[in-house]
C-alpha cells in the first residue's frame, strides 16, 4: 500500500485523504498513519509546489550544469557534491553516469549571475575539473505536468 500512496502523492500532493483511502480500499486513519510512518523515516522527504515562472513577472533563470570532480579518498563524491548543494543558490546535485559526475541544477536571475557562480565559485572549487553550464530557455514538461497544455477540440466534426 505505501507504493500506492507514494504513487499518489507524487502525483498530487494535495490529494484529499478520504479520496485516497475510498481509491486504496482502506480509511483514511490508515492513509493519514502511513503518511506520517513515511515522513519520519524520510521516505517523503518533503513537498513541493511546481510553478510556471514564464506566467509570472518574477525573473528566474534555470541552468543544467554538469561538474567533472575527481572524487576524494574515502568520500567519493560524496564530500564535494555536500559543499556543493549547500550553496542556496543550488536547488539540486545529482550523481550521474556519462562524461561528467556531477548534475548541479542552479536558479538565479539573470544569465550572468548563473554564469558568476559556476565561474567564482563552481569552477573554484578545488576537486572540480571542469564544467558545462546548459541553460533552460522553455519547460515544456516537468514533474509529469505539461505545461502549456493545448485544449483538445471536443466538437464533433460535421461535414455536408
Amino acid at each position: 500500500m505505501r507504493e500506492q500512496i507514494l504513487a499518489f502523492l507524487e502525483k498530487n500532493s494535495k490529494i484529499n485523504l478520504a479520496e485516497m483511502a475510498i481509491m486504496l480500499g482502506t480509511t483514511e486513519a490508515v492513509i493519514a498513519n502511513e503518511i506520517q510512518k513515511m515522513e519520519e523515516e524520510q521516505v517523503i522527504c518533503g513537498y513541493h509546489t511546481l510553478i510556471d515562472w514564464d506566467k509570472t513577472s518574477a525573473d528566474k533563470v534555470t541552468a543544467l550544469i554538469e561538474v567533472r570532480v575527481t572524487p576524494q579518498r574515502d568520500m567519493g563524491f560524496d564530500s564535494i557534491a555536500e559543499r556543493i548543494y549547500n550553496y542556496p543558490e543550488v536547488q539540486s546535485v545529482y550523481l550521474i553516469s556519462g562524461a561528467y559526475d556531477l548534475l548541479v541544477i542552479l536558479e538565479g536571475k539573470t544569465l550572468r549571475e548563473v554564469s558568476g557562480f559556476v565561474s567564482n565559485k563552481l569552477s573554484t572549487l578545488d576537486t572540480v575539473i571542469s564544467t558545462a553550464t546548459h541553460f533552460i530557455l522553455k519547460k515544456y514538461k516537468d514533474a509529469g505536468t505539461i505545461f502549456n497544455k493545448k485544449e483538445k477540440d471536443e466538437r464533433m466534426l460535421v461535414t455536408f
